[in-house]
């Protein structure tokens, strides 16, 4: 892989996140859920709105039916994602199995931040080991000393997540309709937080994608 930054900056949205899976730990337990079932989530569900969705109704007093629709409804924006980063990933059958499960925000931020294929299924690969690798070690080590280190987004850490997401996709505003796109999504999904449930607004910030292909095209004429 090449020495590109690509690596550097894999490594540091992986730790980020993992201070992010550290408080997800500490809340998943403090639900009700074992070390052993929040460890187990991490591994194989392995998208945080979603799990943070999930452990939040149960912790409102909600059963595991219930927890599942808005943890769904978050989870649906990773096939979007898996459309849209099929061209970078390899032709074998089993690989692209293997790497489906870490098609997740920052992935796909990583590997849209590139122009070149190869370099950005390099970014795909790399974000998706560190972060899987973080997420799960913070989760690890919140559900099993949660207690001791306390909730991290009491200082803040939390924030760490969303701004390297933040600063990810930031490049993405050179292309033409992006920025249309960005400003639709970003106000439909505000306009529906007080009304919907968890989950809704994300998936209905997608229309935002419409005005922004009318945009580019218009431009490409």
């Amino acid at each position: 892989m090449r020495r590109d930054g690509t690596v550097s900056a894999a490594l540091s949205i992986g730790v980020g996140v993992g201070i992010y899976g550290v408080s997800f730990g500490v809340l998943a337990v403090a639900a009700g859920l074992s070390a052993a079932q929040a460890c187990v989530m991490s591994m194989l569900t392995f998208t945080g709105a979603s799990q943070f969705a999930f452990i939040g109704v149960l912790s409102a007093g909600g059963t595991p039916a219930a927890a599942m629709g808005p943890a769904v409804m978050l989870a649906l924006r990773n096939a979007a994602y898996g459309l849209s980063v099929t061209p970078i990933l390899p032709k074998s059958l089993g690989r692209r199995l293997v790497l489906s499960h870490v098609v997740i925000d920052e992935t796909t931020a990583m590997a849209k931040a590139h122009d070149d294929p190869d370099r950005a299924r390099q970014a795909f690969i790399a974000t998706g080991i560190s972060v899987w690798i973080f997420w799960n070690a913070g989760t690890a080590i919140g559900a099993l000393a949660g207690d001791w280190l306390g909730d991290p987004r009491a200082l803040g850490l939390d924030a760490m997540f969303p701004a390297a997401f933040l600063a990810l996709l930031a490049p993405q505003l050179r292309h033409a309709g992006a920025p249309v796109a960005a400003i639709v999504g970003a106000a439909v999904a505000i306009a529906l937080v007080p009304f919907t449930q968890v989950g809704v607004p994300v998936i209905a910030a997608i229309v935002g994608v419409v005005p922004g292909l009318l945009v580019a095209r218009g431009v490409r004429q």
